[in-house]
């Protein structure tokens, strides 16, 4: 078994997803099945609802407020394109570039909502 290392709250969030399950999907829909995108999709809405985030949320929301916050943070920008898959880097370019004028932006709002949340 490889072990990869997490951020605490990472691995902390995957121990309750998981609970004594030691096989199979991390996230299950109900019935137990495995979790597609579309399931995904409706329990990020339900949480950016719940809220009160009136601007449209989905799960690429929370994957952009990934990308743009480790920028913040000033991780280098070969790193943020490489956890974000992002075979050319001037895709991960675009939201360094981007990220000035998206104070407004329902990414901004998601991510502090979650990182408020996460305390």
């Amino acid at each position: 078994m490889v072990t990869i290392p997490l951020a605490p709250r990472t691995a902390r969030a995957i121990d309750l997803a998981i609970g004594e399950r030691m096989e199979g999907p991390i996230f299950l829909a109900p019935g137990g099945r495995r979790l597609d995108r579309h399931g995904a999709g409706r329990i990020v809405r339900r949480i950016a609802r719940q809220a009160r985030i009136t601007k449209k949320v989905g799960p690429h929301t929370l994957r952009h407020a990934f990308i743009t916050a480790a920028l913040d943070a000033g991780v280098p920008l070969r790193d943020v394109q490489e956890a974000a898959s992002h075979a050319d880097p001037g895709t991960t370019m675009r939201y360094d570039r981007a990220r000035t004028s998206l104070d407004r932006h329902a990414t901004y709002i998601v991510a502090a909502y979650v990182a408020g949340a996460a305390r």
